[in-house]
């Protein structure tokens, strides 16, 4: 077992308290919700390091496991390795990903004695992960790729085939899984590359949706650190997920989080974290404040206890347990090393009301965390979770390479399957009224004209590779004359009407872009806010990242046509950051003094080579 207490003390250049605790003579509050001053931190935590001592699971510590009334819990598998997650086919094949082993195991009870008899490898790939079921088809997730492959009579998988090896570049959090939503798309999470840190990648520390092709991919959602338990209400729809929160911040600081994770939201990470929380470490980029980061960010609906861990999440519908028990969630936490009396080692339920809301966590697979006279010890890390064929609850220990089955021995078994959720279409981002470029909306109305130009690319010329996310995704440098007296700011927005989207494709959303200003440099960077031009603000484009997307038609389609439109507003705009197209227009509504526009095109005939 480790067991280390170490001080830690956080210190801001900016400002120095005169004894630990306090900034600005304002006390500073122990569990960090709040900095006393902007930029300004001086606070002070007692860290722990603590592992409690692996015991080897046997009788005696399955004996110790504690399930509600009526319920009972076995080991189905042992020997497995690194049982990380779980999946189950209709017909009631279990498959196993290890990530140690980088494969997938397939397993079956061809008897019925209650234990897994057959096991079979059926897919290798370096760092295996995440698995999700469609019929007959599997989808799995290693470090940098997705793949697919046709599940064969007898179980095993066919060839596997990559739909994308260009997921982020892995770090702290290098897992990642993959789950197939109620609109038939693919849903990816991606974890932090560390505990907390500005990214170089927009995509890490995000859920990303992926068409089952492999095609197109955004960002869904933001500001996630590391969610790998997701699942949907199989009553109302909704995408319910457990992140895990920031570490070294003392015992309780920060809560795991249960999101009710919606299309296009940011949920804080790395500056605002739990209720409100704001992070010590990181100060926001150019003059930003956590005020402005707090008003854009998502609050979770409920928090767990600090450093557990939470893992494999889903929705119970299975036949097998009480139907109260049905509509709700189950999550299994792998356990702490960050906190001085250890959390986690269970796995618990979820309870939500009759309008599909979350109102309570409950223990509901406790003991593998055991007090001793020589300190704490457990017996199990539980992260897999998956209901078997016949209603049962099943979940691994990665450290054991146990799979464990919970059944219910009551006679109220609820009998029928409760119905996943409703097939639906995609989200989307909000669709334009009217035309479709923001020139030909009514929120831009103008009678003044601004010429629009760039060194890069004439109007009606193709745009430079190093501009399009084909190659360096660099945006290009814009300048412009013909501003009005009286102009107060400018926006910019770049839109591709081409696009198969249906609307126009949003490639850059900018606003407060200062009067004064009459050209932009090339190759902006991509923060919500920008030092120069100083409080220029950047939104959310299409594809859900901030800042500047360069064009990425498909391979072989026809130009497409980049709209460059800039907007002389008579004064600076009230939004937050991140902010949207849509919300954007609304807000300029009445304030548009002129207008001008600068066209390119691009098309892509190959892939370029792998960098």
């Amino acid at each position: 077992m480790r067991n280390m207490l170490l001080g830690l003390a956080l210190l801001s250049t900016t400002a120095l308290a005169a004894e630990p605790g306090a900034v600005g003579g304002k006390p500073a509050i122990p569990s960090a919700q709040a900095l006393p001053e902007a930029k300004a931190a001086n606070f002070q935590y007692q860290v722990a390091i603590v592992e409690p001592r692996a015991v080897k699971p046997d009788a005696k510590t399955v004996a110790k496991l504690k399930v509600p009334v009526g319920f009972a819990v076995e080991m189905w598998a042992e020997g497995l390795g690194n049982a990380r997650l779980l999946a189950v086919t209709d017909d009631g094949t279990v498959y196993l990903t290890r990530r140690a082993e980088g494969d997938v195991v397939m397993l079956r009870d061809t008897d019925g004695d209650g234990k897994a008899d057959l096991r079979k490898v059926v897919a290798q790939r370096p760092g295996m992960h995440g698995i999700a079921l469609d019929g007959r088809k599997v989808y799995l997730a290693a470090m940098s790729e997705i793949l697919t492959a046709p599940i064969l009579a007898d179980g095993s998988f066919g060839p596997l085939k990559p739909l994308t090896d260009t997921l982020p570049d892995t770090g702290q959090h290098n897992t990642r899984t993959v789950r197939l939503g109620p609109d038939g798309q693919l849903y990816i999470t991606v974890g932090s590359t560390c505990n907390e840190c500005v990214e170089s990648s927009p995509e890490s520390a995000t859920l990303l949706r992926m068409s089952p092709d492999g095609k197109s991919r955004i960002i869904y959602a933001s500001g996630l650190r590391d969610t790998i338990g997701y699942d949907w209400n199989p009553k109302t729809g909704a995408l319910w997920g457990m992140d895990h929160g920031i570490d070294m911040l003392g015992d309780d600081q920060q809560p795991e989080e249960l999101n009710k994770i919606g299309f296009g939201k940011n949920y804080g990470w790395p500056y605002i974290y739990g209720f409100g929380g704001q992070n010590p470490q990181d100060d926001p980029p150019n003059d930003l404040t956590m005020a402005d980061l707090d008003a854009a960010a998502t609050r979770p609906v409920l928090g767990y206890t600090g450093h557990a861990a939470p893992m494999q999440m889903l929705f119970y519908r299975g036949v097998a347990f009480p139907k109260a028990y049905q509509g709700d969630a189950f999550v299994t936490f792998r356990g702490s090393w960050n906190r001085s009396k250890p959390s986690g080692y269970e796995v618990a339920r979820i309870h939500f009301d009759a309008a599909g809301e979350a109102v309570a966590f409950e223990p509901f697979l406790t003991g593998f965390l055991q007090e001793n006279r020589d300190g704490p010890s457990q017996s199990g890390r539980p992260v897999g979770l998956a209901v078997a064929r016949d209603g049962s609850l099943l979940f691994t220990d990665d450290i054991n390479g146990v799979i464990y089955r919970v059944r219910y021995t009551g006679a109220d078994a609820a009998g029928t399957v409760l119905a996943g959720p409703a097939v639906r279409a995609p989200e989307d981002e909000p669709r334009p009224v009217g035309p479709a470029l923001a020139l030909a909306r009514p929120e831009t109305r103008a009678t003044m004209r601004l010429t629009v130009t760039s060194p890069a690319f004439g109007a009606g010329q193709a745009i430079p590779p190093r501009n399009s996310d084909y190659q360096d995704g660099v945006s290009p440098a814009l300048s412009w004359s013909g501003a009005p007296a009286g102009t107060a700011s400018y926006v910019l927005l770049l839109e591709d009407p081409d696009s198969q989207h249906g609307h126009p494709f949003i490639h850059w959303v900018a606003w407060n872009i200062p009067t004064g200003t009459t050209a932009l440099p090339e190759a902006l960077p991509g923060e919500r806010q920008l030092a120069e031009p100083k409080g220029m603000r950047q939104g959310r484009t299409t594809r859900g990242s901030t800042g500047y997307y360069g064009p990425k038609p498909p391979v072989g389609d026809p130009p497409h046509h980049y709209h460059v439109q800039l907007f002389a507003l008579s004064e600076m705009l009230d939004l937050p950051v991140g902010a949207d197209r849509e919300r954007v227009l609304a807000a300029m509504t009445g304030k548009v003094l002129a207008r001008g526009e600068l066209v390119g095109t691009y098309a892509q005939g190959a892939l370029p080579p792998k960098k």
